[in-house]
């Protein structure tokens, strides 16, 4: 019970907090909060990513937050500039081939 108490008061807190960012046209083109992105690898990987807030973080669903290393590589950030993202085993290069602030799947549909 004393574990529901502290996550209710937690929550609570974090509600209190929260902020709706509304896309705004001057982002078109350039990686911020809420964007889609699209990298790919030298080695041809490709992985999808959207930049969200830490309360919202679900890497099933390719979210990251905007305190990841990823995320903060990425930030202003254009198509085809190179990223370069500190990892525990050195750094990684990825490539931006898509920036968009709707999720890939529903302009496909």
């Amino acid at each position: 019970m004393r574990q529901i108490d502290s996550r209710v008061r937690y929550l609570v807190k974090r509600v209190e907090e929260l902020q709706i960012i509304d896309y705004s046209p001057q982002q078109e083109g350039k990686v911020f909060f809420g964007a889609w992105i699209e990298l790919e690898n030298e080695a041809g990987e490709i992985v999808q990513y959207r930049i969200v807030g830490k309360d919202e973080l679900d890497t099933k669903l390719g979210y990251i937050t905007i305190d990841s290393p990823m995320a903060r590589a990425l930030i202003g950030k254009q198509v085809d500039d190179e990223v370069v993202v500190p990892t525990p085993l050195g750094p990684k290069e990825w490539y931006i081939n898509k920036i968009q602030y709707k999720a890939f799947e529903d302009l496909q549909s």
